[in-house]
């Protein structure tokens, strides 16, 4: 098990973790029913807090964020040695996070994508984990919440008896709805990405070779050329210059301070 605490990538304080470390930590947190935000961060998640002040301290304060890209493990290795043998990447801690819960009876609450892919997503890990308790589901509404919304979707998901959320609205935007709904939950909440189109079926994975070396941005960007070309053709040539400057200390990326676990933004997508 690696657990070697927060580094600094670019400002953003990411986890030298490995898989089994942040199953455990989720896990734990799930049965002591205490709150605990996690994000799984690639280039894009990274330079979200990078171009964004406000949003870097938010995610600075998360409990967890795992390398979730290569080029995110790489940094953690080059910047400060952290001998992370692969990546923490999203959809394959889910499943992990999901054997667990479905051995230990952890009740599991999915929230975010659409209906559509919310009823391709549900039999297929009813399939995967037989023994998996679904407390509910809940569709993304594609819209900033209204007054008094927020509670009570934190009252839905503590009556369904879940001890864990995993929340699907794409990045940043499940990074902020987990931030915001941490004080209002006793549970671990997960934003997954695309974790919920892949194990729908929906998204197709790309080879294991190119995410082996990192190319699983050129697979996506291939997929979906109109939503995601900004994303990695601009954002990742940033991200590597940002890093030559970081290493080479041509650049202070001194990571702003986390903000409050009890602070909630006025506004946020739901």
């Amino acid at each position: 098990m690696i657990a070697k605490g927060k580094r600094n990538v670019l400002g953003v304080l990411v986890d030298a973790v490995d898989y089994e470390a942040a199953t455990a930590q989720v896990i734990a947190a799930a049965h002591e029913r205490r709150p605990l935000a996690l994000t799984a961060l690639a280039v894009h998640g990274v330079m979200t807090g990078v171009l964004d002040r406000a949003h870097n301290a938010r995610l600075n304060s998360f409990d967890l964020i795992t390398p979730d890209g290569q080029p995110v493990r790489w940094a953690l290795n080059l910047l400060h040695g952290a001998g992370l043998p692969d990546r923490v990447y999203g959809p394959t801690l889910t499943l992990k996070v999901l054997e667990r819960c479905a051995a230990e009876g952890l009740p599991v609450y999915l929230y975010g994508s659409t209906e559509h892919t919310l009823s391709h997503l549900l039999p297929s890990l009813e399939r995967s984990f037989p023994g998996l308790k679904i407390a509910g589901a809940e569709a993304s509404k594609f819209r900033q919440v209204q007054p008094g919304e927020d509670v009570q979707i934190a009252d839905r998901i503590r009556a369904s008896g879940a001890r864990l959320v995993l929340v699907g609205l794409g990045c940043p935007r499940q990074e902020v709805f987990a931030y915001a709904m941490r004080p209002l939950l006793d549970m671990p909440l997960m934003a997954v990405g695309a974790a919920f189109d892949y194990h729908a079926g929906l998204l197709r994975q790309p080879p294991t070779w190119m995410q082996r070396v990192g190319l699983e941005w050129l697979w996506r960007l291939g997929l979906e050329p109109k939503r995601l070309w900004r994303r990695y053709v601009v954002l990742n040539p940033a991200y590597l210059a940002r890093l030559g400057a970081q290493k080479a200390k041509l650049w202070d990326a001194t990571p702003p301070a986390p903000a409050p676990a009890d602070e909630r933004p006025p506004t946020f997508s739901v």
